[in-house]
């Protein structure tokens, strides 16, 4: 009898992808994510955005 444990399978290594990354669109290549609030029109909202966006030296 051994008393040595039998080995645990290993994951696979990730594959190595030599495509050329600028051919793949990114996140900055998208509209989503400049200034687009879910917020709908209300006043409220308004005044939210206007308070959360307002320059320091407007105080």
């Amino acid at each position: 009898m051994s008393t040595v444990p039998a080995p645990e399978p290993r994951e696979p290594k990730p594959a190595l992808v030599f495509d050329d990354p600028l051919d793949q669109q990114s996140s900055d290549d998208t509209d989503r994510g400049w200034g687009e609030r879910t917020d709908s029109g209300s006043g409220a909202a308004d005044l939210k955005r206007f308070l959360d966006e307002k320059p320091p030296h407007h105080l």
